[in-house]
């Protein structure tokens, strides 16, 4: 099967040692990544600014760049999210609209394809510390990604998962929202920080890099010590050791 890395930009720009764990931990199954280089942005900033127009072009290289792969995997709930609003963009455009429903089908967040494509719980990884886990928006409501990494945690020897009090509450960061409304957002991600605190947990782990990004940022500037990381680095790590 031909499976292509939705790398997504903040992966590819900010954080490439992600997609670098996802695509080393799918070797370890016999999966290779094929990585198209003409995908770009998924246009979800320009969609929920109401650039629909701008947001279609983007969305446009999207499908055209994994119209031939089998799976399509993604570290970002949020941008895989955004593929299963291309029905909207594209309900006018017959050609592109059955291109949209034909990606969204086949396309994947990380743990879901793990989980559910693999069947792999247990990749046998070893990380003796204290993790706390931040559900992103998107990836749970939109994509219903809830039990899949939790699974994947819980079978890490020596890794306690300790609970983030109001795990669901949004991290203040949203995308353009951050942008726009900075002051909101600030107070949401001091809110989402003091609950990380509250966890005293070592090490903060999601799926999605813009959400932990902020997080992270914020914890930075208050000098707290969490290890922020993206759930397939952790993974990753923990294999590593074994």
């Amino acid at each position: 099967m031909k499976v292509s890395l939705f790398v997504t930009c903040i992966s590819d720009a900010v954080y490439p040692r992600v997609a670098e764990a996802i695509a080393r931990l799918l070797a370890r199954y016999g999966v290779a990544v094929d990585l198209p280089p003409v995908q770009t942005c998924c246009g979800q900033p320009a969609y929920n600014s109401g650039y629909w127009q701008e947001a279609r072009e983007a969305a446009k290289t999207i499908l055209d760049a994994f119209a031939d792969s089998d799976f399509v995997v993604s570290p970002s709930g949020s941008c895989t999210g955004m593929i299963h609003h291309y029905d909207k963009l594209f309900e006018d455009d017959p050609v592109y609209l059955e291109k949209a429903r034909v990606l969204e089908q086949k396309s994947y967040e990380f743990t879901q394809f793990l989980v559910h494509v693999l069947g792999v719980t247990d990749l046998g990884a070893v990380y003796p510390h204290k993790v706390t886990y931040h559900p992103s928006c998107h990836g749970s409501r939109i994509l219903g990604v809830k039990e899949e990494p939790l699974v994947l945690m819980e079978r890490v020897k020596g890794l306690e998962l300790v609970p983030l009090p109001f795990a669901e509450d949004c991290c203040g960061f949203g995308g353009t929202f951050a942008v726009k409304m900075s002051d909101i957002s600030g107070a949401m991600v001091t809110e989402k920080a003091d609950h990380v605190l509250e966890s005293e947990a070592e090490v903060l782990v999601g799926l999605d890099m813009a959400c932990l990004m902020n997080i992270s940022g914020h914890l930075q500037y208050r000098n707290e010590p969490v290890r922020v990381m993206h759930l397939a680095e952790l993974l990753y790590e923990g294999v590593k050791q074994t």
